[in-house]
């Protein structure tokens, strides 16, 4: 019995959440986050909650709604790879961004909503907040294979790593005796 409950606490305890999101870089100019805004809510993305008043309108910065446009416009293109990267503005994450509001709720996968903002013009996105938007992919030059944003979840921390090593090791232990 001892070994079971070791097992199940040990899968508890490394397992990890599949949820993906899609979030703007830190230290990015807010004209290339505004930029990549303007791409997403023009070509995919469901920015009406990033609109005044809306659930996820506050915090009311170009990273904040840059981050929610992203991963909306990545959720509603099925996570597919490429999709979130905006030309090295943005990466794939496993956590939310830590400051959202309780009101607003960012999706970890595909929702499978029309979205509610369309290009002005073909080609030109619309703009949130007054910028002037020019249309780009959102696949940058980077391969991925080696960035460390695609890695497993599970080992993106040598922490992680260190205590899955340590538990199994105790657990390992604790058989043999």
């Amino acid at each position: 019995m001892v070994p079971l409950v070791c097992l199940l606490l040990f899968l508890a305890m490394t397992g990890h959440s599949s949820a993906t999101y899609c979030l703007c870089n830190d230290g990015v100019g807010d004209q290339a986050l505004q930029t990549t805004l303007d791409y997403a809510c023009g070509n995919g993305a469901d920015c009406s909650a990033i609109q005044q008043n809306g659930a996820c309108y506050n915090p009311n910065t170009v990273k904040d709604h840059c981050n929610y446009a992203v991963n909306s416009y990545f959720q509603n293109k099925g996570q597919v790879t490429g999709s979130c990267d905006f030309a090295g503005t943005a990466s794939v994450s496993a956590n939310p961004p830590t400051n959202i509001p309780s009101t607003c709720t960012y999706p970890s996968s595909s929702t499978g909503t029309t979205p509610t903002t369309t290009p002005t013009a073909a080609g030109t996105p619309t703009s949130l907040g007054g910028g002037t938007g020019t249309a780009f992919s959102p696949t940058g030059t980077t391969t991925g294979i080696n960035e460390p944003n695609h890695a497993v979840a599970l080992f993106t921390s040598i922490n992680n790593i260190l205590f899955t090593f340590f538990i199994t090791l105790w657990i390992v232990m604790q058989g043999c005796l």
